[in-house]
């Protein structure tokens, strides 16, 4: 028999992988950015071409910036976490699931046991 099981993906921070985890934060903050941009751009090109800008267009708008601005606090905050990093440290990048093969007579508990895969450059370094 088959079971989902959830396993962790870590990443073993190297210099090539904290300037890529850098460049990606760098360059999802840069899209907010123009997010937060494009959104200021549409408020106020709404609120010259209505006469009574509706209050519920402008908590809409307010509502969605919020958002974003939120989310480049948080990647400033990880920015600032990355480089604080020593190098050698495991970063949890994700979990995916995995089908493991149960059979009679095993021992649940190591069937059962919370599996980890370690990447390290792009490549699996362990698997535990």
């Amino acid at each position: 028999m088959k079971i989902i099981q959830t396993v962790e993906i870590k990443q073993i921070l190297t210099n090539k992988s904290k300037k890529e985890l850098y460049d990606r934060f760098l360059k999802r903050k840069r899209q907010l950015q123009q997010e937060c941009d494009q959104l200021r751009f549409e408020q106020k090109r709404l609120e010259k071409s209505t006469k009574q800008p509706s209050h519920a267009l402008k908590q809409y708008f307010i509502k969605e910036l919020n958002e974003r601005l939120e989310k480049i606090k948080l990647l400033d905050f990880q920015i600032e976490q990355l480089q604080i990093l020593p190098l050698g440290s495991e970063l949890k990048e994700r979990e995916v699931q995995a089908l493991i093969e149960v059979n009679v007579g095993d021992r649940w508990e190591d069937v059962a046991v919370k599996r980890t895969i370690v990447i390290e450059d792009g490549f699996v370094k362990e698997i535990r």
